[in-house]
């Protein structure tokens, strides 16, 4: 469980009275598009760039807290340990993950359990509650596609942002200065990162390293 240290579109005008199927028409044509498409996916890569380039400069600000907190992990770990970790499941994996009572086999997946990324995200939010004891923490989204670990989060008072009925967009105006916002491990978009950026004075990047959108 330890851990180390976010419509285009394109008209092609043709001259009057020139014949689209002929060989010299679709050259042209074919020629124009090409250069258009090109055109397009340069300036399309070029904001992509841009909000990469953005995202990554978002991230070095000291706000951003990307490897936890050492002062809480210690605690944490015991409590993901004991909220986590089945007697049962350590039983199956230390005999081949079989188990054999009266007759009946009861294999687990090697597999089974949570991915690294994802025990990674629920270490950092849960050390983001126990740093920030006299903060209102909130979180973009669900951290995890887990209900259990979502509703421990709910009973650890961090508040989840809700999306508005009619455009389906986030309400962030519960977030007020000097909030703690914790982004899951699903990331968030462009335009939050900025929002936070500038809202914020901390934020607890809990997302996965190996999926960051």
């Amino acid at each position: 469980m330890k851990f180390s240290s976010t419509a285009l579109s394109v008209v092609l005008l043709l001259g009057a009275g020139c014949d689209a199927f002929s060989p010299l028409a679709n050259a042209n044509t074919n020629t124009g598009a090409k250069a258009s498409a090109t055109a397009l996916q340069a300036a399309a890569q070029g904001s992509m760039s841009q909000k990469k380039g953005d995202r990554l400069e978002f991230m070095k600000n000291p706000q951003y807290h990307r490897r936890g907190f050492k002062d809480v992990r210690e605690k944490v770990e015991e409590t993901m340990e004991e909220q986590y970790k089945s007697d049962l499941v350590e039983d199956l994996k230390s005999n081949n993950f079989l188990m054999e009572k009266e007759g009946v086999k009861m294999y687990l997946a090697k597999d089974f359990g949570f991915c690294w990324g994802v025990e990674r995200s629920i270490a950092l939010a849960y050390e983001a509650v126990e740093h920030y004891p006299d903060k209102k923490l909130h979180i973009t989204n669900e951290l995890i596609h887990n209900p259990e670990v979502n509703d421990s989060l709910t009973s650890m008072n961090v508040n989840l942002i809700d999306k508005e009925s009619t455009t389906g967009s986030k309400d962030f105006s519960p977030v007020e200065e000097g909030d703690v916002v914790i982004l899951p491990a699903f990331g968030a978009s462009y335009e939050e990162m900025e929002m936070l950026d500038k809202k914020t004075r901390n934020t607890a990047l809990a997302s996965c390293p190996v999926d960051r959108s």
